[in-house]
């Protein structure tokens, strides 16, 4: 069990670079110059929400100071909004652009095409659901399993 839950970490490491690789790909593709592939999953995950800052820290989407200086550059790009908290002024929250929306868009429709092409042939529904449901799983283990330590061993 070790070595499979040891190579499952390795699998999820690559898979979100493969992720983020397709994503540079499809930027590239639309000739885009002053936007990185994680910004543009930042944007996804932002969607058309209005969301605070600390919000998508706390999803565990990203780290602290990655949030900060990606959105800081986004703003510059005018992909994304920011506004201050009306409830507190330290607090600010963010929205995509209509600039950014088209990267959204974009997103979902490759992605959109990507499902269909997994259906038609590589994995059923049920092989997707199955791995969304052991991923949440593993999502749920890790969450909690950063608040506790393995016991000492013997040396």
């Amino acid at each position: 069990m070790t070595e499979a839950y040891s190579d499952l970490i390795g699998l999820i490491e690559r898979l979100h670079r493969r992720c983020l690789d397709v994503i540079k790909a499809e930027i590239d593709r639309l000739e885009i110059r002053d936007l990185n592939a994680a910004q543009a999953m930042i944007l996804f995950n932002i969607g058309e929400r209005e969301l605070p800052m600390g919000e998508l820290i706390e999803r565990g989407y990203y780290l602290g100071s990655n949030v900060s200086y990606n959105i800081k550059k986004m703003v510059e790009n005018e992909y994304v909004v920011q506004t201050r908290s009306p409830y507190d002024r330290r607090s600010f929250h963010v929205r995509s652009s209509e600039k950014g929306m088209e990267i959204c868009n974009r997103l979902e429709v490759l992605f959109a095409w990507h499902a269909k092409q997994l259906e038609d042939g590589l994995l059923s529904p049920d092989d997707m659901s199955s791995s969304r449901e052991a991923l949440g799983k593993l999502e749920g283990f890790w969450s909690s399993a950063r608040h506790t330590t393995p016991p000492e061993t013997a040396s």
